[in-house]
């Protein structure tokens, strides 16, 4: 295998995960302080990444190019593909939406700033969408080849951004303890989608061509680079503004007004600025990316190279025309979108696992471990995850952000 594909499947799963979920990790993480974001971080981080590999070893009894909607029909029947789908087109169609009404208008801002040309924002939606839907329709390649150059341009802003704010932690404000229980449990929905990476996973099986190996490196890999990222993203936010100013806060663009009359330094505004829009911009193409593939699988697949503009249309104008018509619509149904993700991520990884270990008795094939109990507990997180958010919907938790 290719160390080059390997390479870019590694940065297509880290800028995947490493998207707007982020920038709402201080202001989730806000009343319950760094301590406990942390444990709640890595323990989240375990579980998705065992479940990511849950998938490798499914992938090893299924076609390559197989998305998530065949293998839950091929281990679990009609029902399990049906789920499947609903879920999956909840959540991508939710995110996506949501990436193009936040990307479209910082794409209008960035172009009149850079070029002068004033856009209107329905005009600087679709000329967006256009273009983050012309790089996935062309294929995984190219996307992997756009998303290693905002990578690297990512990484470069947030390190930027954080040689500005580490000098400014405050040891105190790291020790800040939960100031509400419940705000530990509100928080888990939040920070758990911030490890979402898994709708990528079927486009980067087909692209590694099923090699397991090499899947369980790009997995482990570019699921840990996130991880890291979030570490040291929650010090230098967490440890520079105070439980209190960032409770006051409200969404992205308070919290970057806060960073930057805290150490008074008037580019770490645009350090961060730029940095929001890679993640939400990487975070994008992986997401639909996903979803491309997913409504690829749904048409007769000998047709699907001839189908890319159509499966593409299929894919960016619904949430394009909800972004640009329903905005605040969607932000009431998004709360949801740890609802689906639990299911696509957690419930059906395990249950087809379990079918799968029935079925194959294969020992040479590669199996994860943890057992039975490995699946018990995951499948305990989930239920936690989706009590969470069904709690904070009904007002029985306080909501964040």
């Amino acid at each position: 295998m290719k160390k080059s594909k390997v390479l870019g499947s590694t940065l297509i799963i880290a800028g995947t995960t490493i998207g707007a979920g982020m920038l709402a990790l201080p202001l989730a993480s806000a009343g319950i302080g760094f301590s406990a974001s942390l444990i709640i971080m890595f323990a989240l981080w375990a579980l998705m990444s065992y479940t990511a590999l849950l998938m490798v070893e499914l992938h090893q009894h299924a076609d390559s190019s197989a998305t998530l909607h065949t293998l839950a029909k091929q281990f679990l029947g009609s029902k399990g593909k049906w789920i499947a789908s609903f879920s999956m087109f909840f959540l991508f169609y939710s995110l996506c939406a949501a990436y193009i009404a936040g990307g479209g208008a910082q794409f209008g801002q960035r172009l009149s700033h850079f070029t002068g040309l004033e856009l209107t924002s329905t005009s600087s939606t679709v000329l967006f969408t256009f273009i983050v839907a012309s790089v996935v329709t062309i294929g995984t390649s190219t996307v992997d080849k756009v998303n290693r150059i905002l990578f690297t341009i990512k990484l470069v802003a947030m390190a930027i951004a954080l040689s500005f704010l580490a000098p400014n932690v405050t040891e105190s404000y790291l020790l800040s303890m939960p100031i509400e229980q419940g705000l530990i449990i509100a928080a888990i929905p939040v920070i758990f989608t911030s490890f979402g990476f898994h709708g990528s996973i079927p486009a980067i099986v087909n692209y590694l061509d099923g090699h397991t190996s090499s899947l369980r490196k790009a997995i482990i890999i570019g699921s840990s680079i996130p991880l890291l990222v979030y570490v040291f993203w929650q010090v230098v936010t967490l440890g520079v503004v105070s439980q209190d100013a960032l409770l006051e806060n409200q969404g992205l663009s308070g919290l970057i007004a806060t960073l930057s009359t805290k150490v008074q330094q008037s580019n770490l505004s645009q350090a961060i600025g730029v940095f929001a829009d890679l993640a939400l911009l990487t975070s994008f193409l992986g997401v639909s990316l996903g979803l491309f593939e997913f409504l690829g699988d749904s048409f007769n697949k000998e047709n699907a190279a001839s189908n890319r503009v159509i499966i593409g249309a299929v894919t960016f104008l619904p949430p394009m025309g909800f972004a640009l018509f329903y905005p605040q619509g969607f932000i009431m149904a998004l709360g949801y979108a740890a609802i689906s993700l639990t299911v696509l991520a957690i419930f059906l990884p395990v249950l087809m696992i379990k079918k799968s270990r029935v079925i194959q008795t294969n020992q040479e094939t590669y199996q994860v471990m943890g057992g039975n109990w490995g699946l018990m507990v995951s499948g305990f997180v989930g239920v936690v995850i989706i009590a969470a958010q069904i709690l904070i919907t009904t007002g029985v938790l306080p909501s964040l952000g």
